[in-house]
């Protein structure tokens, strides 16, 4: 079939691609921010343990529910009874709200691509004054990012309208590239390691004048290594284009365990390479640990190195934020519009919307104000990625308990049990306490929220659908 194309490799770079982006960068030092090396290295091992449980959880569901493609956010209408009211409009607002912070997650990360070409065009980052609109003063490395970032956006969206495939192996090059470029980096800061710097291993820390002792440091870590693997579930999204439903579950776990190998190895590495106290209030903490080694050339290799990963980034996490809308349309919880392919196979309506929404927010790069408030949008968007996870650990325990997919199998259906009861008590865990904030919380329903005012239109496609049938059942009856 045509749209039976992406190979376990291929697979496997959207796993690690989508997982190591921006966010990498700049990790080492939130977490020293909020706890010592022990509550860092504690936070590691169970955010590795809770994701692997959801990820061994995606891999069985695809399994186990071939039918079902498209990601994680798709099994939100099957914990109802099939059809039912209340199975489509939760799977609509789970898949809305997944594919709404897609819309801000891909600024995040085209914008942090031009951070890093700014290293070797200065003028990306000039505050001459350029002109004034609505009272906004626009500078001149404002209105450089600004092209910057829309070229890029819709270049990716050329490239992806040429084919998934293609987009694929490219995503394929650039990851393999970025893997390489990180294991020199973790290589190359070998030299610079001191253990002196990780000690002492625990020390309490302070927030917001109170004491925070190691387990409160764990609970911050933890909720900050999560976000790191944001994307996790990028092959189980693809899965209807995968070659193999296998490959999907193979995958995500290989693409996993590097991503891991990969975050573990530069925190702990950049955390030796730098004094705690350097290390809280690094601007580009990579650059410094690598500058430990090299010298002033630190600066531009890790620019090279964050402009190969970014671009990587990016155009799996456009493919990912198409594929969702387009995916949730065929389960028919989507207005049916997105579901539109071109002669390559490639979702262009789905891709058009999705690129169109985020180039309103690369607006955000005009000026400061509308930064600010674009960096607080994308804080909350980021809890609308965990939402399907806790889903998916759900509908594996309702699967487990019926029995449903299980005749015969009592072994596994117990082991399924209990690796969904513990992702379930994870995903609840991390989803808690990063909406223990009731502003946080708030904002982030309401996110939600504003996705039923394209609800009906949803609906309405499903009743058309259900009278058009009708004449069918009856002929067959008769």
């Amino acid at each position: 079939m045509a749209d039976k194309k992406l190979g376990f490799w291929v697979l496997t770079a959207l796993v690690v691609g989508n997982m190591v982006g921006s966010g990498i960068f700049m990790l080492p030092r939130s977490l020293a921010e909020v706890a010592s090396p022990a509550g860092v290295l504690l936070a590691w091992g169970l955010t590795g343990l809770g994701v692997l449980l959801t990820v061994l959880v995606f891999g069985n569901l695809a399994l186990r529910k071939p039918n079902i493609t498209g990601g994680p956010q798709m099994y939100a209408k099957e914990l109802f009874s099939p059809g039912s009211e209340k199975g489509i409009l939760t799977g609509y607002l789970v898949s809305w709200g997944y594919w709404v912070a897609n819309w801000a997650g891909n600024v995040a990360i085209v914008t942090t691509f031009a951070s890093y070409l700014s290293t070797f065009f200065p003028v990306m980052t000039s505050k001459a004054p350029l002109w004034k609109i609505a009272g906004v003063n626009i500078a001149v490395g404002n209105a450089v990012t600004f092209v910057v970032c829309s070229v890029l956006l819709w270049g990716i969206h050329v490239l992806i309208l040429r084919g998934i495939e293609g987009a694929g192996k490219i995503n394929f090059i650039a990851t393999t590239a970025k893997v390489l470029g990180f294991i020199f980096f973790i290589v190359i800061t070998l030299f610079a390691f001191q253990k002196s710097y990780m000690l002492p291993l625990y020390a309490p820390k302070t927030d917001s004048g109170l004491q925070v002792g190691l387990f409160g440091q764990v609970n911050h870590a933890a909720i900050a290594t999560l976000w790191a693997f944001v994307g996790v579930e990028s092959s189980v999204v693809f899965s209807s284009r995968a070659k193999r439903q296998r490959d999907v579950k193979t995958s995500t776990i290989l693409g996993l365990i590097l991503a891991l190998i990969i975050y573990v190895g530069i925190t702990l590495l950049v955390m030796g390479a730098l004094p705690q106290q350097k290390l809280i209030t690094a601007e580009k903490p990579l650059v410094d640990a690598l500058s430990a080694v090299v010298g002033s050339k630190g600066s531009y290799i890790m620019a090279a190195l964050g402009i190969i990963c970014l671009a990587g980034t990016s155009i799996g996490w456009i493919m990912l934020s198409s594929e969702v809308p387009y995916q949730a349309a065929k389960q028919g919880i989507f207005p049916p519009l997105f579901l539109k392919q071109n002669k390559n196979g490639a979702p262009i309506r789905a891709l058009t919307l999705t690129n169109i929404m985020s180039q309103l927010f690369i607006f955000s790069t005009i000026s400061q104000t509308m930064a600010q408030a674009y960096g607080f949008l994308i804080f909350i968007a980021t809890l609308s990625y965990l939402v399907p996870y806790i889903i998916s650990s759900v509908y594996q325990l309702k699967l487990a308990i019926t029995g449903e997919t299980y005749e015969g199998q009592r072994r596994n259906r117990t082991i399924d049990l209990l690796i969904a009861s513990l992702a379930t008590i994870y995903s609840l865990w991390v989803i808690i306490a990063g909406t223990s904030d009731i502003k946080t919380f708030s904002l982030g329903i309401a996110l939600l929220a504003a996705g039923l005012i394209f609800y009906p239109s949803v609906r309405k496609n499903r009743l058309s659908k259900n009278q058009d049938s009708v004449p069918d059942k009856v002929g067959k009856s008769a």
